[in-house]
């Protein structure tokens, strides 16, 4: 390998960071709307659906009953937690008349059970928007003020945020910010995704998505997702296709969540999503669907093999083409890493350790897809749709 083609094959490391930085910026926010409810606002339903939640579940409820918006109820619904789930919304619900606890009948067969849980809720309220809030959420008291006002604004039969992601472990800051940022560069800001008319650009946050009720009906609710393991980014795509209006949007500053504490909830929560639940997202119809899998291993292989190559280059294993190759690229990939950390308020330790990070993304991205579309959550076997 000459110099020069090892310089021309280096390029996608260096483009792709810019342009995906490039992209990102082209989002939207919440700090763009009011603050303030609308006097004339409708009632707004929030559904907390919780299995197993008891370390999550009162900071989430308490946060959505401290909403700055007169018109709100709380439904939480309790799917059957062996733990004190229930115990603990049952006692938030007696010093609160606006939170109601829902246990939903036993699951069906074919369906999982967050969609299960929130159609429970959604049946037991009555607001014209409903509000979907995962239980490892904690919404800032604006946030149900400003998502009614950017429903509103723009007409939206769906709206759902992205908030920030608390990073409490270091396994957590090691492969928490990988995995976005492959979404980021695979979806790329808010408006890219609001602007893009084919539905496998289409993506959802499903810790936090507000419904119009009457397009939620019509659109068969979360039944008709019932068996998607991403049932987020399923339900973006189902309303795009039956022509409602969804956009997605930030709100760093309203929502914020802790989606996993440890490494063991790191593989087992992106094991269950990474290959059942991104396969929906895949350009290019089947064919897509078939390089899928090699695709989803890339990102990682791109981040581990560059510093491997360059060590056994500089020890004499080959030649100067993959020595020139895998130092410009190891280089690119450490600017980027560090520019990430910076962003995030965090040690450049992290970055400098990226490689670690991309090993366990590729042993989650393999693991995922060795387990196709059987998934196992919270005590629950499913095989995904």
């Amino acid at each position: 390998m000459t110099s020069l083609l090892a310089i021309a094959l280096a390029a996608p490391w260096v483009i792709v960071p810019i342009v995906t930085a490039v992209r990102a910026r082209h989002s939207r926010s919440l700090d763009e709307e009011s603050a303030l409810a609308p006097a004339d606002g409708p009632l707004v339903s929030i559904v907390v659906p919780a299995r197993n939640e008891a370390r999550n579940i009162a900071r989430c409820v308490r946060s959505a009953l401290a909403a700055k918006y007169p018109r709100l109820e709380v439904i939480a619904v309790d799917d059957h937690s062996a733990d004190e789930t229930g115990e603990i919304l049952r006692r938030l619900a007696s010093d609160d008349a606006r939170l109601r606890v829902v246990v939903p009948p036993p699951l069906p067969i074919g369906w999982f059970g967050k969609q299960w849980a929130c159609t429970a809720g959604a049946e037991a309220s009555a607001g014209e928007i409903i509000g979907f809030f995962d239980a490892d959420t904690e919404q800032a008291p604006d946030l149900v003020a400003r998502a009614v006002n950017a429903m509103r604004s723009r007409r939206a039969d769906l709206l759902t945020v992205v908030g920030s992601q608390e990073l409490g472990s270091f396994w957590e800051r090691m492969i928490q910010p990988q995995i976005f940022c492959i979404m980021l560069t695979r979806y790329g800001g808010t408006e890219t995704v609001n602007e893009s008319r084919h539905a496998s650009d289409k993506i959802a946050n499903g810790q936090c998505t507000f419904v119009q009720r009457q397009a939620y009906q019509d659109t068969g609710g979360h039944g008709a997702v019932r068996d998607k393991v991403a049932e987020d980014l399923a339900m973006a795509q189902l309303y795009f296709r039956a022509g409602r209006r969804s956009f997605l949007v930030l709100g760093l500053m309203q929502l914020s969540t802790r989606m996993y504490t440890s490494l063991r909830e790191l593989v087992a929560g992106w094991g269950k999503n990474l290959f059942a639940g991104g396969r929906d997202s895949v350009p290019f119809g089947a064919f897509g669907r078939l390089i899928y899998p090699v695709l989803l291993v890339v990102p990682a292989l791109g981040g581990l093999a560059p510093p491997i190559l360059l060590a056994l280059s500089i020890g004499g294993v080959f030649g100067h083409g993959v020595l020139v190759w895998s130092a410009i690229v190891t280089g690119a990939n450490l600017i980027w890493w560090l520019s990430v950390y910076a962003w995030l308020g965090l040690s450049p330790v992290y970055g400098l350790l990226h490689p670690l990070g991309s090993a366990m993304v590729l042993y989650i991205a393999v693991r995922s897809i060795v387990r196709g579309n059987r998934v196992r959550w919270k005590e629950r076997e499913y095989i995904a749709g």
